[in-house]
């Protein structure tokens, strides 16, 4: 989604031209530079989500299922670091709103729930 608002809105999920200062047309035209670095750092922050994304799926795919435990600490922990890291800057800019990060919010319970679950399910281990 990041991403694609990129191409399409410019303007991240849940904020307006007045988070941000003005429209993307009126950003490009004081200065075609800024909105080029804005749009390079959407591009390159949907990468490593992207990516991140792609990690936690193939732990839980090839780790989580055999019963590794470390896979499981490793696809929980990953993205909870990702979001410790990225979301605590939003509360004092006032974009902590559940229309930015609504998503966000819904996919840290997501993890949670899941974790929990692939936890439960995780073979006893022979001592």
């Amino acid at each position: 989604m990041f991403l694609v608002r990129n191409f399409t809105g410019f303007i991240e999920l849940g904020l307006s031209p007045a988070h941000v200062g003005g429209t993307p047309n009126q950003i490009r035209s004081f200065s075609p530079d800024l909105y080029e670095y804005i749009s390079h750092l959407q591009v390159a922050v949907s990468g490593f989500i992207i990516a991140l994304g792609v990690s936690v799926i193939a732990l839980a795919w090839y780790g989580i299922r055999r019963g590794e435990r470390w896979a499981l600490l490793t696809a929980f922990l990953s993205p909870v670091i990702a979001v410790g890291v990225a979301v605590p800057l939003h509360f004092p800019y006032g974009i902590a709103t559940i229309g930015h990060l609504g998503v966000i919010y819904l996919d840290a319970l997501i993890l949670l729930v899941g974790a929990v679950l692939a936890y439960i399910g995780l073979p006893e281990r022979e001592h």
